[in-house]
């Protein structure tokens, strides 16, 4: 029984670091709309306005953000944009890694160096991501080679 127990804690982690992977496109969008929807209830729209809003505000930063990416051309606005989207995943993957790390590990400058590692790993991740969200078309339909 302790085995299955085990094992289903593993597959769990497994899960949910999977999970933070694939949501860490969306940490940019998510800070946008927590702060605009708590500014919301802050001026008095209540907690369903705050939420409206915040809601709205994410959606509108992720399709920003989307748009972007795919019309601007030169490279080095394309990788600011990029990075304005992986700056707060690498952070949100630096929190997750800490607060995982800090449970199973005494030493605290071991904490600190897997949590760097994890934000490491999460801010590729996402960058990887970012830059497939370009969608940019194959050579033979509308593509052009770049030298």
């Amino acid at each position: 029984m302790i085995f299955i127990g085990i094992i289903a804690s593993i597959a769990a982690i497994g899960v949910l670091c999977c999970l933070l992977f694939y949501l860490a496109v969306y940490a940019l969008p998510l800070f946008a709309g927590v702060t605009v929807g708590a500014w919301a209830y802050g001026t008095g729209a209540g907690w369903l306005g705050g939420i409206a809003v915040g809601f709205i505000a994410a959606l509108v930063t992720l399709g920003v953000g989307h748009l972007l990416l795919v019309f601007v051309k030169p490279l080095s606005l394309r990788l600011v944009i990029a990075i304005a989207f992986v700056a707060p995943a690498a952070i949100a993957g630096y929190h997750a890694t800490y607060g995982i790390v800090k449970h199973t590990m005494p030493s605290e400058m071991w904490q600190i160096i897997f949590s760097v590692i994890g934000a490491i790993a999460v801010g590729v991740s996402a960058f990887v991501r970012v830059t497939t969200l370009a969608g940019t078309a194959p050579l033979g339909q509308g593509g052009m080679a770049r030298a």
